[in-house]
């Protein structure tokens, strides 16, 4: 990434440069990414081919000031990080659902970052939605408070060999994510990314979401609803129609769409009365 990219990049999240790349640094351009960058889903809804292409990424996040998810997100930001100075492994989790089942490998993508002020390393993620405001320190067993909750990283031992070394992520006592702290390149979760905004059991392909750190909470678009949080209160407000949901877009996103996502959640046929 040369230099008028970085800039650019700086500028995309709101920080002044320079940045000398420490970890008060790493902390600032953490939230200042999940301030500025939202998660969202939209391209698969819009038709538009996702490419973990470098040059694309830059391109979709910096230049076309767009959102992302996982793979994009956390893709731009290593690339962001590195041209910084920073170290960065790019390492992949098994998100936990429902029962505590956890999901397929690949299924998300995150960052392990080393700097050279010898600080860390540190866990960084600016692409799993609702996460932590600042990177956590891989290596910590105890509690990590963060302004969006209560962060603890715990080694795993299940029995299983391919499993050794793995580090669980929860918040408020809740496990999010397994994470593999064996390093990955982006190329390998081309096959998972393309399952992700193709196949009808992916989550993303069944509906639209688009969400962003607010200082004192978050929005997020969800489908036709406009839901904010403020200091813990939320509120909803459906946007019936297409200008309120495009203007809503732009407005809370920077996103300039010139038509509204196709919403399957929308198409999904009214259940029948049960009365």
């Amino acid at each position: 990434m040369d230099h008028e990219t970085v800039a650019a990049y700086l500028n995309r999240v709101g920080v002044a440069a320079p940045v000398a790349g420490d970890a008060a640094d790493l902390r600032t351009l953490h939230r200042a990414h999940q301030l500025s960058v939202p998660f969202e889903n939209l391209s698969i809804h819009l038709a538009e081919p996702i490419s973990l292409d470098e040059p694309d990424l830059i391109d979709k996040i910096v230049r076309r000031r767009r959102g992302g998810f996982c793979y994009e997100l956390n893709g731009a930001f290593a690339l962001l990080l590195e041209a910084l100075g920073a170290q960065v492994s790019r390492v992949a989790a098994r998100v936990y659902g429902e029962a505590g089942r956890l999901s397929p490998p690949f299924d998300h993508l995150a960052l392990i970052v080393r700097l050279a002020d010898g600080s860390g390393p540190w866990l960084a993620d600016v692409g799993f939605g609702s996460h932590s405001d600042y990177p956590l320190l891989l290596d910590a067993r105890e509690d990590q408070v963060d302004p969006a909750g209560r962060f603890r990283l715990a080694g795993t031992y299940t029995g299983d060999a391919a499993a050794a070394g793995d580090i669980d992520v929860l918040k408020d006592g809740q496990p999010q994510y397994r994470l593999e702290t064996r390093e990955r390149s982006l190329a390998d979760c081309v096959p998972t990314c393309w399952w992700q905004q193709t196949s009808p059991l992916s989550h993303f392909t069944r509906s639209t979401i688009c969400s962003r750190l607010v200082p004192d909470g978050r929005v997020s678009i969800s489908g036709r609803m406009l839901i904010q949080t403020q200091h813990g209160a939320r509120t909803e407000q459906q946007l019936d129609t297409d200008d309120a949901l495009l203007a809503a877009y732009r407005d809370h996103f920077g996103i300039a769409l010139s038509r509204v996502p196709d919403d399957p959640a929308a198409r999904l046929p009214a259940r029948p009365s049960s009365g």
